[in-house]
């Protein structure tokens, strides 16, 4: 068997895979559907998001760092792991303020189109409504932190793209939040610029240009033409 033969299983099904890759990138690269949010293909893994939780061999793992190997035997569609990803998702939107209809990102969104995919019904939980501010310091940039999922793609494309270093995590448990890495904590003082990675890459609405609200309107955004179980990989 060659490099480019080798296989693995993902429900049943027989998936080629490249040398390097993980179970989630050989599965979007032909077409398979494995929900996640902290993952992005120009990115590193990160794997703290554990939507893209699967069953390696009977034990659990995430599909974004796991590396595929051939004869691998991956379960992701199944009853058990998708009521796990939707306890998740259902998580997420009350640890947070995620009004979808009044969302400048809803139709765009990663969180918004995963909870449809897994047909979550509502919240379940009791909302938290935290006490989150809005940073509207920037000439051309809004940051609303009350959707935040705490992915880190801003992060990461701030230091590794941009070379900037805009953002950063801190805090612990509940407590945990996005910063702006600057002496006032405001976007102004930063060097951030709109054409930045870091300023598209939000899978949310917390990193939102100004003076373009709903410029695509709603019923023509991307979610909106199609499921995101359809679309392979994750937005820019």
């Amino acid at each position: 068997m060659t490099e480019l033969e080798q296989s693995f299983s993902l429900d049943g099904e027989d998936l080629p895979f490249q040398a390097g890759d993980t179970v989630l990138q050989a599965a979007t690269r032909v077409g398979r559907y494995i929900p996640h949010l902290c993952w992005h293909p120009d990115f590193a893994a990160h794997g703290s998001c554990r939507i893209c939780t699967v069953k390696a061999n009977g034990r659990a793992a995430a599909a974004c760092t796991v590396q595929a190997s051939p004869g691998l035997d991956v379960e992701s569609d199944t009853e058990e792991l998708n009521a796990q990803r939707k306890t998740l998702l259902q998580m997420l939107f009350v640890e947070g303020n995620h009004f979808c209809p009044s969302c400048e990102k809803s139709g765009h969104c990663l969180l918004q189109a995963t909870a449809y995919q897994m047909g979550m019904e509502g919240p379940h939980f009791e909302e938290f409504y935290p006490d989150r501010p809005v940073d509207a310091s920037h000439p051309d940039i809004l940051l609303d932190f009350n959707r935040c999922i705490l992915c880190e793609l801003c992060v990461r494309a701030s230091r590794d793209v941009d070379g900037k270093n805009v953002f950063a995590i801190g805090g612990h448990g509940i407590g945990t939040r996005l910063l702006v890495n600057s002496a006032s904590g405001q976007l102004a003082d930063t060097p951030m610029a709109l054409g930045d990675r870091a300023a598209s890459i939000c899978p949310v609405g917390v990193i939102l240009p100004k003076r373009r609200g709903f410029a695509v309107p709603i019923g023509e955004r991307r979610f909106d033409a199609a499921p995101v179980s359809e679309q392979g990989e994750s937005p820019p």
